[in-house]
């Protein structure tokens, strides 16, 4: 990964090209792939490249751009934390994703995370937005339509509330899908013990 500069003067498609050259995501950053191999430290898990998956990275994508935040780990936490403040709309994939991104960022990097969490929830997400529209725009034209120039100083009884909603919602899916995982494992050991 290498750190790049995004002008508000560039527009969109262009910034994304060069967002996904710098990243080494490929030419479509991934979306026609059928399978997405994601790392989960050190295991390589393979998600499905679904519809519902390519429409959020659409905006996950342009995100990154307009927040500067890196695609490494510690970006990812990060720009987890602000389309959950900002708001992920109806993209539902969006939501499961960064609920995630969320939880080990408030446990690995908690100062960073509230940090973009407060910034999200003082800005807007572009999820209800067509990305297929947007590429002609100008970058600096989309960060004053997300608000992104605006810096709040402080939590408002809002703020807080919404991060204890998300993060109680998070920590649920977590559960969730621990359970998914431990039920098989559970099966086996009352077969075997039975």
């Amino acid at each position: 990964m290498v750190d790049v500069e995004y002008p508000d003067t560039m527009r969109v498609a262009d910034a994304r090209r060069l967002y996904f050259r710098a990243n080494g995501f490929g030419d479509d950053g991934g979306y026609s792939k059928k399978v997405e191999w994601i790392p989960l430290g050190p295991v390589r898990v393979p998600v499905p490249n679904i519809d519902a998956r390519v429409r959020a990275l659409r905006f996950h994508d342009i995100h990154h751009v307009l927040t500067d935040y890196r695609t490494d780990w510690r970006g990812e936490f990060q720009i987890s934390a602000w389309e959950l403040g900002a708001g992920c709309r109806d993209a539902w994939f969006a939501w499961l994703i960064n609920m995630g991104g969320l939880l080990a960022g408030l446990i690995i990097l908690p100062r960073r995370t509230l940090r973009a969490f407060l910034r999200g929830r003082h800005s807007r997400s572009l999820y209800d937005l067509n990305p297929l529209t947007l590429e002609d725009e100008l970058l600096g034209d989309l960060r004053r339509r997300a608000q992104l120039d605006s810096r709040p100083a402080r939590w408002s009884p809002g703020d807080v509330m919404a991060l204890i909603a998300i993060t109680l919602l998070s920590l649920l899916w977590a559960l969730l899908q621990l359970a998914v995982l431990l039920a098989p494992l559970a099966l086996v050991l009352w077969l075997v013990l039975a």
